[in-house]
């Protein structure tokens, strides 16, 4: 059964840390704060902290630059990457399915990238 997403239209609904060692990002944080963890395959898990969800995604090693990704829920998400176009936000990553949905990722005007993620 698909969740309703609708109360969080246009809102922040998860975020997304580079990880070189899953293992161990998951013994800190449910060590330190009790999250817990669901494995989506060797290169990605997901955690829910009991406000917020997110994961970590497997790199072979960090970035020059680190940044969370931050992703933002759209039931509509077509409508929602023609308005960022129009409003002067550049598409970074096409639209991909992964499991439990489908998202792309975008740059603002500033410069930060983001995504928005779709379970439809």
């Amino acid at each position: 059964m698909m969740e309703d997403h609708s109360e969080h239209e246009r809102q922040i609904d998860y975020i997304e840390f580079p990880a070189t060692d899953l293992p161990a990002v998951k013994e800190f944080y449910h060590g330190v704060f009790g999250w817990d963890f669901t494995d989506w395959g060797e290169g990605y898990t997901s955690f829910r902290d009991g406000r917020l969800n997110g994961g970590f995604a497997r790199v072979e090693q960090m970035p020059a630059s680190v940044a969370p990704l931050v992703v933002i829920y759209s039931a509509q998400l077509e409508a929602i990457e023609e308005d960022i176009k129009e409003h002067g936000g550049r598409i970074t990553r096409d639209t991909y399915s992964f499991p439990g949905g489908r998202r792309f990722h975008f740059k603002d005007p500033a410069g930060n990238q983001l995504a928005v993620w779709s379970d439809r």
